[in-house]
C-alpha cells in the first residue's frame, strides 16, 4: 500500500490484491464512484455506489470498524473522489489503484450481466486472456 499525505490527512493507494485481501476479511466498505450504467453491468459483488456525479463525502459511512476503499474503472475517478473527501475533513481515506479493470485483470470474481437475459450473474475469477 502506497500512502500519500495530502495537508496533514492521508490518502492510501491499495492494489487489487490488497483489496481483495481485506475485502474477503471483511474489513473494508467499498464504494463504486463509476456511473450507475457502469456499475449495472459489471460490479464487485457488494460493492455499494455513490457515482462521481453525486458524490458526496459528507454521506460517506463512518470508518468505525471499516475503512472505506473508493474504486472506479481505471483508478483515476477513485483516486479524485478519494482527494475531494479528504478536502472535505476526512483524515483517511484508501482508493483501488487500476480500478475495476485492473480487479478484472487479476482474475478477481465480479457480477457481470447475462446478455441473453439481463439476469445478474456471477463471474467466477480468472487469470486467463
Amino acid at each position: 500500500m502506497q500512502s500519500e499525505d495530502i495537508d496533514g490527512r492521508t490518502l492510501e493507494t491499495m492494489t487489487v490484491e490488497e483489496v481483495a485481501e481485506a475485502w474477503e476479511q471483511n474489513r473494508i466498505v467499498l464504494i463504486d464512484v463509476r456511473t450507475p450504467p457502469e456499475y449495472m453491468m459489471e460490479q464487485i459483488g457488494g460493492a455499494m455506489l455513490m457515482p462521481m456525479a453525486s458524490f458526496d463525502p459528507d454521506k460517506l459511512p463512518s470508518q468505525m470498524g471499516k475503512r472505506i476503499v473508493l474504486m472506479c474503472g481505471s483508478g483515476v475517478r477513485s483516486g479524485k473522489m478519494a482527494k475531494l473527501a479528504l478536502e472535505g475533513g476526512l483524515d483517511r481515506i484508501a482508493h483501488m489503484e487500476g480500478g475495476f479493470a485492473a480487479w478484472k485483470k487479476a482474475g478477481q470474481p465480479y457480477i457481470g450481466v447475462e446478455m441473453a437475459t439481463g439476469a445478474p450473474k456471477k463471474v467466477a475469477g480468472s487469470t486467463a486472456c
